[in-house]
């Protein structure tokens, strides 16, 4: 038998019994229609509404296995579960959630990231690349056509999960399968190892060049 846990509109600690599962319902008020949607006839809650229910009621550790499986799953990755707490402002596990996800006292937006990193390419001589392209089946941050060199620079600034570091594995595998150079810079390097960005995409670049 398997037991599943569902958070509901309400309150109640009724449990519905079946052929194939055991629900635990929990009960709360002040969901919203966007927190709730439709599994096999059972109304639940959202990935992201789950993972902050389970903040308030999981130690750490269980938290970052929920996080990783969510993940896992394709439900929701720790980036967009990070940007979607805002709307949920106010509620028990947010900022368990956020001090989980976000713990360095800096973290820069997208946007903030790609303009330090193309500073640090002007910097370094290397031409302007162009950004936001899709190749090999793949959305890349920056993409030198004339050097075949792809750069992605990773915005979260936490260790990324196990699920995460595959997908990037595949992703770098599929440049350098069709013959292009992956690289790989951190936020961290970016924000507080610049001369070492810099001189590697020198390097790189001249080598390709």
């Amino acid at each position: 038998m398997v037991k599943r846990q569902t958070t509901l509109r309400g309150r109640s600690d009724r449990r519905r019994h079946g052929l194939l599962y055991r629900v635990g319902l929990h009960r709360r008020a002040g969901l919203r229609d966007g927190d709730v949607t439709v599994r096999e006839g059972i109304p639940v809650t959202g990935p992201v509404q789950t993972l902050v229910d389970l903040a308030g009621m999981l130690d750490r550790r269980a938290l970052e296995r929920a996080v990783n499986e969510a993940d896992r799953l394709d439900l929701v990755d720790p980036v967009t579960l990070l940007r979607s707490l805002d709307r949920h402002r106010g509620r028990r596990g947010v900022a368990i959630l956020r001090d989980m996800l976000d713990d360095e006292a800096f973290r820069p937006t997208d946007s903030e990231l790609e303009r330090s990193f193309l500073r640090l390419v002007r910097d370094a001589g290397v031409p302007v690349p162009r950004t936001g392209t899709r190749l090999n089946g793949f959305k890349v941050d920056f993409h030198w056509p004339e050097l075949g060199l792809v750069v992605e620079t990773d915005g979260l600034r936490y260790h990324r999960t196990p699920a995460q570091q595959a997908r990037d594995l595949v992703r770098d595998q599929a440049h350098a399968a069709a013959g292009l150079t992956p690289l790989r810079f951190t936020h961290a390097q970016v924000a507080y190892e610049p001369g070492h960005v810099r001189a590697t995409l020198a390097a790189v670049a001249a080598r390709l060049g």
